[in-house]
């Protein structure tokens, strides 16, 4: 039994949803639009501003999508209302990040800057050299575009340098000892 599949999800003042007959969403707020197909065979209701998700039987690919598909409709409606973000820090001496217009151009120790066109949807602020701010209403597109920047100098062990989410810890090693 899907706990999370069964809770009804409340659709708060300001939001739109619209599900069409093959289960394409839209859900408009505040902060925008977004849409996703999901699918076709779970049951989605809206009854008395609150959204239900029913499974067509027992089997175990409902049963899983049975929770994903509620937690996709929530996160569509959390991200229209209040948005995402994700928080990157950069450690290391000379690392840094800086903004062009829509470009995002890192230094992280290469022979050359990194130059990242923002992608469609998603929001980049640098308050200061060695901190991102990724934002948007999609909290995959978020959470991938982070992992985007992560992935150019992911912190190492030994000294700790890279670009790392803000509160992440990383497990420092002893490094050789020389005589």
């Amino acid at each position: 039994m899907s706990r999370i599949g069964l809770q009804p999800i409340d659709i708060p003042n300001g939001v739109e949803v619209k599900i069409n007959d093959n289960n394409y969403v839209e859900v408009k707020g505040p902060k925008g639009q977004i849409a996703q197909q999901l699918n076709e065979e779970m049951k989605i209701k809206i009854e008395d501003n609150q959204i239900f998700v029913e499974r067509p039987s027992e089997k175990k690919v409902y049963k899983s999508l049975h929770g994903l598909t509620r937690t996709l409709i929530a996160n569509m409606i959390d991200g229209v209302m209040n948005g995402y973000s994700k928080t990157l820090e950069i450690h290391g001496t000379g690392y840094r990040a800086q903004k062009q217009g829509k470009k995002l151009i890192l230094n992280l120790g290469y022979s050359h800057p990194i130059e990242l066109e923002d992608p469609e949807g998603i929001e980049v602020e640098v308050p200061n050299a060695n901190q991102i701010i990724v934002k948007g209403i999609d909290k995959q597109l978020v959470g991938n575009y982070a992992a985007v920047i992560r992935d150019f100098r992911r912190p190492e062990p030994y000294k700790g340098k890279g670009v790392r989410y803000a509160g992440e810890y990383v497990r420092r090693k002893v490094g050789k000892t020389g005589k």
